[in-house]
């Protein structure tokens, strides 16, 4: 019976994600999958934006030292985060206490977040591979091989036939692929002219995704079908935030870019092409603002409409890290150590905990808690303080 009951409840996420994937205004309205953090960026949609609110200050609850280090983000599905690690391994830990409810080895470095779907969590790796473990117990379900490796979170869409899901996810062979969630065999591949390093975006029934030849790439889940490219000017290591028609990207040439997907071209570019530093950060969007890091250590927030700049904040390590907007704050990390909470409207430092290592992959934030790993093999949950 507990099987079932966990079966019935990742499929009951499964189909809320798949539609949240179809109507984007309800991630901007609702923020993250009420049943947790199930995949990169909280939500299919890739928009960063966590429900609720976060009271200061915060506490550090429980934190672990496990692995070699953390480059990879937290992922949080009802009672359990999962997190992969460089020492080739997938934790699953408890999300109140961090004890160790299993770990599975990969024989491969995991830079990329996991995804929880289908009752699975699943996770590339730096061998090329992409593997389904059973949340519950860890048990390999299926292995999926590309050509290169897998640095980006999958993403999940619901089949256009015989229902179902599909897992979407890029590869360093150039290629989009698509995996059916329950057998782990190739549905579709799309191939581009050079690496995918992100994730991909869902987009009504499309997905969108950034890759190093510089284009921002719209492909139909229906056969994988290009629908159109769009010239950002460089390269794109993040993943891309898509909001009702528009998706918003940094990339390596120092700006921050929104796209109209309706009309195929750019709306509006911010920052400094011959004196900034790249966009690795994927950025958060809100009601009314876009939140992103940049190498140059800087925090940008920025008019959703218009690309104006509304703050900055300085940190004191460049900021590969991808922040949350979670009601009128900003969670931030920074390869100085540190978590920031920064006020949304100002970008005022309200608190800010120092982890004593660089911190590159991203928080996942659900009911007013924080949890990341830093790249020194330490994961740790804050709260706030009673």
């Amino acid at each position: 019976m507990k099987q079932r009951g966990t079966r019935v409840a990742a499929l009951i996420l499964c189909v809320a994600m798949a539609v949240y994937a179809q109507k984007g205004e309800m991630n901007q309205k609702q923020g993250n999958s009420p049943a947790g953090w199930p995949v990169f960026r909280g939500n299919p949609s890739l928009t960063g934006r966590a429900s609720g609110s976060i009271q200061e200050p915060l506490q550090i609850v429980w934190s672990i030292q496990i692995g070699d280090g953390f480059k990879s983000s937290p992922v949080v599905y009802q009672n359990t985060v999962y997190i992969g690690s460089s020492d080739d391994t997938l934790y699953a830990l408890d999300i109140d206490s961090g004890i160790r409810r299993w770990a599975r080895g990969t024989g491969a470095s995991i830079e990329a977040p996991s995804l929880i779907a289908d009752g699975k969590v699943i996770v590339g790796s730096l061998d090329g591979n992409i593997r389904a473990y059973n949340a519950g117990n860890g048990r390999l379900s299926w292995t999926y091989e590309t050509g290169q490796q897998v640095t980006g979170s999958a993403n999940v869409v619901q089949a256009t036939k015989g229902g179902g899901f599909w897992i979407v996810a890029g590869s360093y062979d150039h290629r989009m692929h698509c995996i059916d969630a329950e057998s782990g065999k190739a549905v579709w591949t799309y191939e581009t002219d050079n690496f995918i390093n992100g994730a991909p975006a869902v987009y009504q029934k499309s997905v969108i995704f950034g890759g190093c030849d510089a284009l921002l790439h719209q492909i139909s889940v229906h056969g994988g079908k290009k629908v159109h490219e769009i010239e950002v000017g460089s390269y794109i290591a993040g993943s891309a935030a898509v909001d009702g028609d528009s998706a918003y990207v940094g990339h390596y040439g120092n700006l921050l870019v929104c796209a109209d997907l309706k009309t195929q071209k750019l709306v509006w570019t911010f920052g400094d092409e011959d004196r900034g530093s790249p966009f690795f950060s994927s950025p958060a969007v809100g009601r009314e603002t876009v939140v992103a890091g940049s190498r140059d250590e800087t925090i940008y927030c920025v008019e959703k409409k218009s690309g104006r700049l509304r703050w900055k904040f300085r940190t004191q390590g460049e900021v590969d890290s991808s922040p949350v907007i979670c009601g009128d704050k900003v969670v931030a990390c920074s390869g100085d150590g540190r978590i920031y909470l920064l006020s949304l409207k100002a970008g005022s430092e309200l608190w800010s905990y120092d982890l004593a290592s660089p911190i590159s992959g991203s928080p996942a934030v659900v009911n007013g808690r924080i949890w990341i790993g830093t790249e020194d093999g330490l994961i740790a949950m804050f709260a706030p303080a009673k």
